[in-house]
C-alpha cells in the first residue's frame, strides 16, 4: 500500500497517495502566491466595497429586480433539462452511488482504502455545493432518501402528501443539523473510521425516513440539512424559472432576492457562514499548537469554538439589523423582522467561502475518490476502471488558486451588498434605506477582511 499523508481537508481523513503527491489543504495558496501584495488586496477589496455601496445608493433608487428578468434558454436546452427522462436517469445514477456506497460502507475495508468518507465529505458535502452553486438546488432531483420515501408511499398506494403532523419547524432542524455535520467533519475523533461512518450514515438515514414518515414530504423541502444547503447555495445559480415557467440565465441577485424569511433561516445562513470560517480558521498552526498545550480536552475546545464561530455570525447579522432601524427612524422591534430580510443578502457571502475554502479540494480529492470507488470492498479489484488514474492537479496551482480564492471572496460581498441595498430599498424608504445600511455596510467590510486574513494569514 501506498504511503498514507494526513491531509487536514478532511480533519482528518487519512488520504493514501504515492509519495510525492500533493494532498491539498482547502487552499493550497498564501499570501505570497497572490497576484497583489496582501495589503494592496485588502486596500483594493474594501474600495470596491465603498464605490459599490456608494453607486448602488446613489444610482438603485428603488427595487430592480424581477421574476421577468433572464435571458431565456434556447428551447432544446429547456426541455432537456425538464426532461423526464433526465431526471430519472439522474436520480438512478444517484441511486446506484448510493448503494455502492453503502456496500463500502457495511463491508468495506477499516482503512484509508474505504472510499465512504470521500464520498460523504467530499463529494456529499462539497460537490453538492459546487453542483448547486453551477445548477440550482439540484439535490431535490438527486436525494436517495426522498426517492426512498417516495418509492415506499407508492408502494403502499397512499398520498404523496401524507402525513401525520403538520410540520412547522421551519429551517431549524435544517441549521441544527448542518451544524451537527460541520462538527463532525471538523470537530470529531476517528470521523474516517468505519464504525463512526456506520453510526452517522445509519442514524441519518434512520432519523430522515422517520421525521419524513411523520411529517411527510415537507421534511424534505425545508427541514433536510443537505436539501437546505444545496436549496440556500442553489440560489445563486445562474439558472432560473420566470413567472411563467421558462428558464432563463440571469445573476445571482434574482434567486437571492426571491427567498424571504424563513423561520430559521438566520440560524441556517449563520452556521452556513460560520462553518466555513472556523474551517479556514482551524488549519491556522497557532490555533493547532494552542489546541495541544491547552489544559481544555481538544474537542471540547474546539467545539466551543465552532459554536462561537456561529454566534458571532448571527449576533453580527442582528446588530446590524437593529442599528439600521435605529438610523432609519424605526424601533428595535422592527429590527426582529429585518434581520430576516438582511439574512438572504449574506448568501452570496457564503457562497464566496464555499468556493474559496474548497476549491482544491474538490478539484483535486474529488478526482481522488474515484481511485477508492474502483475497489469498495478493499479486495485489490478495480471494478471502474479507475484504479491507475492520477488526479490532474492543473487547477490546483499555488498561484491560480490564490486568484480564485481572492476573486470569490471579494465577489461575494460585492454581491452581498447590492443584495441587501435592493432587500433595504424594498422594505424601507429610500433615504432611511441607504443611511440604514452603513452598519451592514460595516459588517461587509468586517467579513471581507477577516475572510482575506483567514486565507492568506503569514
Amino acid at each position: 500500500m501506498s504511503p498514507t499523508v494526513l491531509s487536514p481537508v478532511l480533519s482528518p481523513v487519512l488520504v493514501p497517495v504515492a509519495a510525492p503527491s500533493l494532498v491539498p489543504a482547502h487552499g493550497v495558496g498564501n499570501r505570497a502566491d497572490l497576484p497583489l501584495p496582501f495589503t494592496a488586496l485588502v486596500i483594493a477589496a474594501v474600495a470596491a466595497l465603498l464605490i459599490s455601496f456608494v453607486a448602488v445608493g446613489v444610482l438603485w433608487r428603488e427595487p430592480r429586480l424581477s421574476r421577468a428578468d433572464g435571458v431565456l434558454l434556447p428551447r432544446p436546452l429547456a426541455r432537456l433539462l425538464d426532461s423526464r427522462g433526465v431526471r430519472v436517469a439522474t436520480r438512478v445514477l444517484a441511486g446506484i452511488l448510493t448503494v455502492w456506497t453503502l456496500v463500502a460502507l457495511v463491508a468495506g475495508p477499516d482503512s484509508a482504502r474505504n472510499p465512504v468518507p470521500h464520498v460523504v465529505y467530499v463529494w456529499l458535502w462539497v460537490g453538492l455545493a459546487f453542483l448547486s452553486l453551477a445548477l440550482g438546488p439540484v439535490w431535490r432531483v438527486l436525494n436517495p432518501l426522498r426517492a426512498a420515501h417516495a418509492g415506499l408511499l407508492r408502494l403502499a398506494r397512499v398520498s404523496p402528501d401524507l402525513s401525520l403532523l403538520t410540520y412547522r419547524g421551519g429551517l431549524w432542524p435544517a441549521a441544527v443539523g448542518l451544524g451537527l455535520f460541520t462538527w463532525v467533519e471538523l470537530v470529531a475523533d476517528e470521523n474516517t473510521s468505519l464504525p463512526f461512518l456506520q453510526v452517522l450514515v445509519g442514524g441519518y438515514v434512520a432519523l430522515s425516513l422517520a421525521a419524513a414518515a411523520v411529517f411527510g414530504r415537507r421534511w424534505w423541502d425545508e427541514a433536510d440539512p443537505f436539501e437546505a444547503w444545496s436549496a440556500l447555495l442553489g440560489r445563486l445559480s445562474p439558472l432560473g424559472r420566470r413567472d411563467d415557467g421558462r428558464w432563463v440565465l440571469r445573476t445571482p441577485l434574482h434567486g437571492v432576492d426571491e427567498l424571504r424569511a424563513t423561520r430559521g433561516l438566520v440560524a441556517t445562513v449563520s452556521v452556513m457562514l460560520g462553518s466555513t470560517a472556523y474551517d479556514g480558521f482551524s488549519a491556522n498552526v497557532s490555533w493547532a499548537t494552542f489546541v495541544q498545550t491547552s489544559p481544555i480536552g481538544a474537542v471540547p475546545l474546539k467545539t466551543m469554538t465552532l459554536l462561537l464561530f456561529f454566534a458571532a455570525v448571527a449576533v453580527t447579522i442582528w446588530l446590524a439589523a437593529a442599528l439600521s432601524m435605529r438610523l432609519s427612524g424605526r424601533s428595535l422591534r422592527d429590527s426582529v423582522h429585518f434581520v430576516s430580510d438582511l439574512a438572504p443578502s449574506l448568501l452570496p457571502i457564503a457562497g464566496g467561502y464555499v468556493v474559496a475554502h474548497y476549491w482544491s479540494l474538490w478539484v483535486y480529492q474529488g478526482q481522488y475518490a474515484w481511485v477508492l470507488l474502483t475497489d469498495p470492498l478493499g479486495t485489490g479489484a478495480n471494478l471502474l476502471g479507475t484504479a491507475g488514474l492520477t488526479p490532474n492537479d492543473a487547477l490546483i496551482a499555488p498561484t491560480l488558486v490564490a486568484t480564485i480564492q481572492a476573486v470569490a471572496i471579494v465577489l461575494g460581498h460585492l454581491l452581498a451588498v447590492v443584495a441587501a441595498h435592493e432587500r433595504a430599498v424594498t422594505v424601507l424608504p429610500r433615504r432611511a434605506a441607504v443611511v440604514g445600511q452603513l452598519p451592514v455596510m460595516a459588517v461587509m467590510l468586517f467579513y471581507t477582511f477577516a475572510g482575506l486574513t483567514i486565507l492568506f494569514r503569514p
